[in-house]
């Protein structure tokens, strides 16, 4: 039975896609020299061998995962982009265990690209100080408690039956552990390298909707501004950044615009900072004439929300 074939009332037919496949995109070649030959076992029980750091290193590079449908019903693929610090794992199930966004959007007739974003998951991580500036950043659950709103920050604790969480939560609170287990670690000053790769992923799907949370969304939202013909629409979840845009005149061909918004942002000092640098984007977008909404869904009556809507309930 496929999508297009009646199923038994209550329940849904399964999903008909006609590949899943996953390629790379991006990435530049670095050379190393000058290390010391390492020596290192790797195979349990095998010998100790030389380990030679020196030669050329690819690095740069972005891994994408592609649900391709038998019977497409939507004009356009769909592009998922992750947060900082995630993967694109954040899109296929719910730390509880519910069907994520990708399922949700692949039941609505999308193709969809999941990506694992440049240094994130699958995408691979490259060494330092000798091509990566900086060690990698890794957050703590207490950070992540407070700056995805899950709860005030005197609210985490390290034992799960202690903490705390905002009134009305719609995350998962009793799986928060779950979640932290698909962080992944982070580097700062690494946006043109992972724009590089966004370009390059545009430039290989063609024309298509861009849906970036968080960090994801900023580069969404950058990405669009520099290909906007390759882009039908963009949807930005929680952006953390947005472009700068002085001249209005720049903005005047881009597509159209969504800006969606969870609860609590307005107690939170860092995403007040956050959300107005994009609000300024968005009525920058509308005085040029482009289409920009914005879906503020505590001010819809829809409250409760994370920063992560697509694992709320």
């Amino acid at each position: 039975m496929n999508d297009h074939q009646s199923s038994a009332p209550g329940q849904q037919a399964p999903l008909s896609l006609r590949e899943i496949r996953s390629f790379f995109v991006g990435g530049t070649i670095r050379r190393v020299q000058g290390l010391p030959i390492e020596q290192r076992r790797f195979a349990q029980n095998g010998p100790v061998r030389n380990i030679d750091p020196n030669g050329d290193h690819l690095c740069g590079q972005m891994y994408v995962q592609a649900y391709l449908q038998a019977h497409p019903t939507r004009r356009v693929p769909l592009l998922l982009w992750h947060g900082g610090g995630m993967t694109g794992a954040n899109w296929e199930t719910t730390p509880d265990g519910r069907p994520g966004w990708l399922t949700h959007f692949l039941r609505a007739g999308f193709d969809v690209y999941v990506s694992d974003a440049v240094e994130r998951g699958r995408a691979g991580w490259a060494r330092w100080p000798d091509i990566y500036a900086e060690p990698p950043l890794h957050r703590t659950l207490d950070e992540g408690w407070d700056m995805f709103r899950i709860g005030p920050r005197e609210g985490y604790a390290s034992a799960a039956s202690e903490r705390r969480a905002h009134a009305g939560q719609q995350f998962p609170v009793d799986e928060f552990d779950t979640f932290a287990a698909q962080w992944v670690p982070r580097w700062a000053d690494h946006e043109a390298m992972t724009l590089a790769a966004y370009d390059a992923l545009l430039l290989q799907i063609g024309t298509c909707v861009v849906l970036g949370h968080s960090q994801g969304g900023g580069f969404a939202l950058e990405a669009v501004r520099r290909r906007p013909h390759q882009v039908a629409a963009v949807v930005a979840v929680e952006p953390s950044g947005a472009p700068q845009t002085p001249h209005a005149q720049d903005l005047s061909p881009l597509p159209a615009h969504l800006y969606v918004w969870g609860d609590r942002i307005a107690d939170h000092p860092i995403w007040q900072r956050y959300r107005a640098n994009v609000d300024a984007h968005a009525a920058a977008l509308q005085a040029a004439g482009g289409r920009a909404d914005v879906l503020d869904l505590p001010h819809e009556g829809i409250r409760g929300n994370s920063h992560f809507p697509m694992m709320d309930r």
